[in-house]
């Protein structure tokens, strides 16, 4: 154990600061793909009685039409954030009629890039932005990949934690600056180590054929003789992989870690230097918009990340002029597969030790990384990706080849001095239950979510789809019998109706021409 982290587990097991622990701020947004009841992707829009995607505090939609995406409220209570992501799908079931959701990440029966419908948000400026920006990703990269679903867990130590840790460090320089600092070295950890996180909770070892239909170089393998399934035989999270969150384009873009200003400044010229391989699409002449801009990215949200930095920005603010006002005020963890095995796509357990992994990412020191190391940090997610579950998988660590069990082994008992200072702080041994959980998986593969389903798919004799319907029409029937509380139903039903006021005030208040408002919001990263 390093000096550093020793003296900062220390300093959290004091009585005071031990509260800390209990204070973490967690937020969910998990997506998930509308389906029709024999299991193809929906064509109908946006059920009008879930409110205004655009402006609903907790159930919008991500890239489609059909990939609804539900948002919790920022809480300190695991259990509570978990009632409200039930909460959020019981409502949704009731205004769903047939329809049902996907409840896995890689999608389901879906008829190309035109059976994907694009999100629609009304007729506000800002509305259309955020569809033109869908109609950029589709054209860039393809409507298929944007289908794929996941789980965001965002994450913030409370503001008595930074007071208190930037007092012990002397208080050197402005406290903004001293946390977004130290989110910087746990991200820059996280990136080391997020291997780990693909490997335990994975769960899309397999897609459905239909998702790569005319697609020959994908370098999965049948999994019947049917050809119904493809997968790889110890891949873990195909999502994570060349088949889902993944550009080219973006592979010679290369985000620096170390700095505010170095990651705030290489997205800021991404997004505003053109790109000769998107000036062919419509940006805008005759008032054809196919994509916002002809910039490597149009948004900062364009660029595919396991990992961001994250301020709340102001109405009609960028992220990145957020970050710069304000700092990193939270981390947003982007590489959680949905789960099939649970109602809701994760649960308490996986949260505990994504708990315990960040507090180990944020607590341990975090020497810069270059641009060599962001290479072997690459390569190890993607062996992981492909082959996590290969007999004796061998990763790069710190130019010295391990096995991924070995690795994972020391990670694991390096983080349960963490594991028993949140027991402590909660009482019980729940999160060392969590830690133990993780480590019967490293040592038996067939314990984690990518061997379960394919091991289910052989036993039950299923193909990846029917497997994924099986799971999806059985959560289907649990939240169709789970009653909400009746002023939880109240408080849904009122902020659907609220949504669509705002929505209409929205569209009602504009002024400005589309392209003004353009070039209003592009203005902004120009003056960073």
């Amino acid at each position: 154990m390093s000096d550093q982290l020793q003296k900062a587990l220390q300093a959290l097991a004091e009585a005071d600061a031990l509260g800390d622990l209990r204070g973490i701020r967690r937020g969910i947004e998990k997506e998930s793909l509308r389906i029709s009841g024999d299991g193809k992707l929906a064509q109908t829009p946006h059920p009008r009685a879930l409110g205004a995607a655009l402006t609903h505090d907790s159930i919008t939609t991500d890239y489609s039409e059909a990939l609804l995406e539900f948002i919790t409220p920022v809480s300190t209570d695991i259990e509570g954030s978990l009632s409200a992501l039930e909460d959020i799908h019981s409502f949704v079931y009731q205004q769903l009629d047939e329809e049902i959701l996907w409840a896995a990440s890689m999608p389901c029966i879906v008829a190309g890039d035109a059976g994907i419908p694009v999100a629609q948000y009304g007729n506000s400026n800002v509305a259309r932005m955020k569809t033109v920006y869908r109609y950029g990703l589709g054209h860039r990269y393809g409507r298929l990949m944007q289908a794929i679903a996941g789980i965001h867990y965002n994450w913030s130590m409370p503001p008595a934690y930074w007071q208190r840790v930037w007092r012990e460090a002397g208080e050197p320089g402005e406290l903004a600056d001293y946390i977004t600092g130290r989110y910087l070295g746990l991200i820059r950890n996280f990136r080391r180590y997020s291997w780990l996180l693909i490997y335990l909770f994975g769960a899309s070892p397999a897609v459905c054929a239909s998702f790569l239909k005319g697609r020959d170089r994908h370098g999965l393998q049948p999994f019947d003789e049917a050809g119904r399934s493809l997968h790889l035989p110890h891949g873990t999270a195909l999502r994570m992989g060349d088949l889902g969150y993944n550009s080219e384009a973006q592979k010679h873009l290369n985000i620096c870690y170390n700095s505010l200003h170095n990651y705030v400044d290489t997205l800021r010229s991404a997004i505003l230097q053109p790109h000769a391989a998107y000036r062919d699409i419509p940006c805008g002449r005759n008032g054809d918009y196919q994509q916002l801009n002809d910039s490597l990215l149009q948004i900062e949200n364009e660029f595919y990340s396991p990992i961001r930095p994250k301020r709340v920005a102001n109405s009609g603010e960028t992220a990145l002029n957020a970050l710069v006002r304000g700092g990193i005020e939270y981390i947003e963890v982007r590489c959680v597969d949905v789960s099939p095995f649970t109602p809701v796509g994760l649960d308490a357990q996986q949260i505990r030790f994504l708990d315990t992994f960040l507090l180990y990412c944020l607590l341990l020191d975090s020497p810069p990384c270059d641009d060599d190391q962001q290479a072997i940090q690459a390569a190890n997610l993607e062996a992981v990706v492909s082959r996590g579950r290969e007999p004796g998988l061998q990763l790069d660590r710190n130019g010295e080849p391990v096995t991924l069990a070995a690795w994972a082994d020391d990670l694991l008992r390096a983080m349960q001095a963490v594991a028993d200072l949140f027991d402590r702080a909660h009482g019980g041994e729940l999160y060392s239950a969590s830690l133990a959980q993780q480590a019967a998986r490293v040592a038996d593969p067939e314990l984690t979510p990518s061997a379960r389903v394919l091991r289910e798919m052989r036993e039950r004799d299923l193909p990846f789809f029917r497997l994924a319907m099986s799971y999806s029409e059985n959560w289907a029937r649990h939240f169709r019998e789970r009653r909400l509380a009746p002023q939880t139903q109240q408080a849904f039903s009122a902020e659907s109706a609220r949504s669509l006021a705002a929505q209409a005030e929205l569209e009602a208040a504009d002024t400005l021409s589309f392209e003004q408002y353009l070039e209003n919001y592009y203005a902004q990263y120009r003056q960073l």
